[in-house]
């Protein structure tokens, strides 16, 4: 299940998770976002109720997109017991991104 983050649920959803997160900042007018869509929806389903996956849009939550240095998109960052453990700019393939998630467990 891919979830929707935003700035108000950001620290439960997120900061206080019980198992890693990945959150896809994004926003509507990118094109490599678009792109990248299926395949982090793809890998959401796949790493249900083991990694909490899901998108946060940069337009509409901006406070959050600063807390986390965001400046280009799409940008992935991995959070592990509260803590940014890996961050990637830019799009990749669905293999490149499920070899960081494994990293994870």
């Amino acid at each position: 299940m891919e979830y929707q983050f935003n700035d108000n649920n950001f620290r439960s959803e997120v900061l206080e998770s019980n198992i890693p997160v990945l959150v896809d900042f994004y926003a509507d007018w990118c094109g490599p976002c678009h792109r990248m869509a299926p395949i982090v929806e793809e890998l959401a389903a796949e790493f249900d109720g083991k990694i909490k996956i899901g998108k946060l849009n940069i337009d509409n939550n901006q406070t959050s997109a600063t807390n986390y240095d965001v400046m280009s998109i799409p940008n992935f960052v991995f959070f592990k017991d509260g803590k940014v453990v890996n961050q990637v700019v830019g799009g990749m393939t669905k293999d490149e991104l499920k070899a960081k998630l494994e990293a994870l467990l």
